[in-house]
């Protein structure tokens, strides 16, 4: 499922946006497991652990016992949809942030002949035909 907002894959190119999906789907979740949890598990707080709240989790599992975190969990089952729509969009925003500035210092080596962008694994330039072995940025040498 894609998050129904595109301003996390707007500034992307297909590859990074595929990258993104990928990414995206391992780390979303699900609201109605979310709410399921609270229901049945929401007792042990094995919902705040589906959302990645610990601390919460500890809390309720702690004081599971009393029998107070189960009727929490029931009121908490009010809450997940939201709370879990609230975490996609932090994970999507920082999913996408991360992609995007993996790649902002990145600049594509030029060829020495015409100046275009060339491959940083080729050996010639597909504009010209110059050869660019040891003129990747990788390899380059520093001045002196």
């Amino acid at each position: 499922m894609q998050p129904t907002e595109p301003i996390y894959t707007a500034n992307m190119t297909d590859q990074q946006r595929s990258w993104f999906y990928a990414e995206y789907e391992q780390a979303r979740r699900d609201e109605v497991i979310g709410v399921l949890l609270a229901i049945f598990l929401g007792g042990f707080g094995i919902h705040h652990f589906y959302l990645r709240r610990h601390g919460l989790g500890v809390l309720y599992l702690l004081f599971s016992w009393t029998g107070i975190p189960t009727v929490l969990g029931w009121i908490d089952a009010f809450f997940t949809p939201s709370r879990v729509r609230r975490y996609n969009a932090q994970q999507a925003a920082y999913i996408a942030s991360q992609i995007l500035g993996s790649t902002a210092g990145y600049t594509a080596p030029r060829c020495p002949a015409c100046g275009k962008p060339v491959a940083p694994t080729a050996i010639f330039c597909s504009h010209c035909g110059a050869t660019t072995a040891g003129t990747s940025h990788f390899n380059a040498q520093p001045a002196t």
